[in-house]
């Protein structure tokens, strides 16, 4: 990650295992396009990392890069990025005026899937008590084995069990992680296409890694620190193919 400082990641607090939601990682074909949409569209606040394209939700960064995906975040293990938005008619006028298609709208739920470019995922809910436009909400895993994700992620990142409607969840500050059987006949890995990977802020990160090291965790790309950035990172991937991101030091940018 080239990455150089910026204001107001807007992350939550940690659980008390040290971990937040911290950020997506978007790779598309035409990043400076993609940012306008999330900014023009949901009202994100536009932020630039080094080289990378960045927008900002309260509880989340997303950051753009560009590239050639091998796919859409749809069919992946990472099906939808979930937002709040203050008002679903209008964020859906504004998607449409921008030519992005509706792949579902619930009216009688206030609730609309859309997909941007590249195949992204988007699931808005209204919430009209917002004081901004959209914040975030909840990351959409799509896989067979729900019960066993769910316990994973339970146990790994000390996320509360429960449900979010019909759905099997679990609950980190920032996030609400979401469990759901696949609507394709199989769900691929995330790495390389357009929702490439999802990221975790954690405090006291190296120690974090040995833990999960000792859980059996392989790194794809082991602890190390950026000094000039005052940031720490590593990569992993789950057991059913979500690549992830573990920052310390994301939320002082």
């Amino acid at each position: 990650m080239a990455l150089a400082a910026a204001a107001g990641a807007q992350l939550s607090p940690p659980n008390q295992a040290g971990i937040s939601m911290g950020h997506y990682h978007l790779k598309v074909r035409d990043p400076q396009a993609h940012k306008k949409l999330w900014v023009e569209v949901l009202g994100a606040t536009p932020g630039q990392l080094g080289a990378r394209e960045m927008v900002k939700f309260p509880g989340t960064v997303i950051l753009i890069e560009p590239g050639e995906p091998t796919g859409g975040s749809h069919g992946s293990v990472v099906d939808e990025i979930g937002l709040l938005v203050r008002d679903v008619k209008t964020t859906l006028a504004k998607a449409r005026a921008a030519g992005i298609a509706i792949v579902a709208d619930r009216p009688e739920s206030r609730n609309a899937v859309l997909n941007f470019p590249d195949d992204v995922r988007v699931e808005v809910t209204e919430n009209a008590s917002l004081t901004v436009p959209a914040a975030h909400h909840h990351i959409h895993f799509r896989h067979a084995a729900v019960p066993e994700m769910k316990a994973w992620y339970v146990k790994m990142f000390g996320a509360k069990p429960g449900k979010r409607g019909k759905f099997e969840a679990a609950d980190l500050p920032g996030v609400n992680l979401t469990f759901a059987e696949p609507e394709t006949p199989t769900t691929v890995p995330t790495k390389g296409r357009s929702l490439d990977h999802i990221g975790f802020e954690v405090k006291n990160l190296e120690a974090y890694c040995k833990k999960l090291e000792a859980e059996g965790v392989k790194f794809d790309v082991p602890y190390r620190k950026l000094p000039s950035l005052n940031l720490a990172i590593a990569f992993f991937t789950d057991p059913w193919g979500v690549y992830i991101e573990l920052t310390e030091g994301l939320d002082r940018l």
